[in-house]
């Protein structure tokens, strides 16, 4: 991961400062009661704290806006809703299919979509993140699905645990009684996006943890753990992670998974039977 640009957490809502100063101290970081056009200079992105939760957008002009974690609207439950379910590519990859619900480990969370989807099908997945930052907004976006979603997108969230830690340590010494099914990458990479929603955050991302440049370190420790794959999203014509061919691959127009398969996923793998077979 590249050297990140400055970020100071703003809180502009006086009702708010008391989390918004935990939060900045917690992550040590700045803290400044104002908004994010009135920062410093020097200060080149914001953690904002508002009514609506927790954002991160640049500082000194409202342009290209804030970037939240939202699983409740937008292009995240229009995907839920109309993405086309187990016919997904993410969901062929990771070897979903029914009776088969495997345990993932996403190891770059990111904003979550991914794993969102993952979990809306059935699959539990842990979220890792090592960027602070990001994993603020995420833990931010889980909590308010929670609270103020329906039952069916509480049901999907609570399939889903945040780790705000680096998945390259925690792959390459694990400490906890399971091991996951499927471990599933995507790390960083700069795609060419028409969507000029998928742009501003992009672009926000590669201002805060710069470009997943170790991404490659992730790929033995993964093969070492995962019981029967391990999944790499790639741009369509990007190399291959840490130039190692996979087993298979699944293309779209513009992306791919790379598959690396262990043994083939046994029928009936889910919550139930799993917790049936110790690890």
């Amino acid at each position: 991961m590249t050297e990140s640009k400055p970020v100071a957490v703003c809180c502009p809502t006086t009702a708010h400062h008391s989390e918004a100063q935990a939060l900045a101290t917690q992550l040590g970081l700045d803290f400044y009661p104002s908004a994010a056009t009135e920062l410093p200079g020097e200060v080149a992105l914001a953690l904002l704290c508002d009514a609506q939760g927790w954002a991160l957008q640049p500082t000194g002009c409202k342009a290209p806006g804030a970037v939240r974690v939202d699983f409740a609207g937008g292009a995240v439950d229009h995907r839920r809703r109309f993405g086309g379910g187990k016919g997904q590519m993410i969901a062929k990859a990771v070897g979903l299919k029914a009776g088969v619900y495997p345990r993932v480990l996403d190891a770059t969370a990111g904003l979550g979509r991914d794993a969102f989807v993952l979990a809306s099908l059935g699959c539990q997945v842990e979220l890792f993140e090592r960027s602070p930052v990001v994993a603020t907004l995420l833990a931010d976006g889980l909590a308010r699905a929670y609270a103020e979603g329906d039952s069916e997108l509480r049901g999907i969230v609570a399939r889903m645990t945040l780790h705000a830690q680096d998945a390259r340590s925690a792959l390459a010494d694990w400490t906890q009684p399971w091991r996951p099914d499927v471990v599933y990458l995507d790390p960083m990479f700069p795609e060419r996006q028409k969507s000029a929603q998928v742009k501003k955050e992009m672009a926000l991302f590669h201002d805060l943890v710069g470009r997943d440049d170790d991404a490659g370190d992730l790929l033995a420790p993964a093969l070492a753990l995962a019981h029967y794959r391990v999944v790499v999203k790639r741009p369509r014509k990007a190399p291959f992670l840490a130039g190692v061919e996979p087993g298979y691959q699944l293309a779209g127009k513009t992306s791919r998974y790379d598959i690396y398969p262990l043994k083939a996923l046994p029928a009936g793998l889910n919550a139930e039977t799993r917790s049936a077979t110790p690890d």
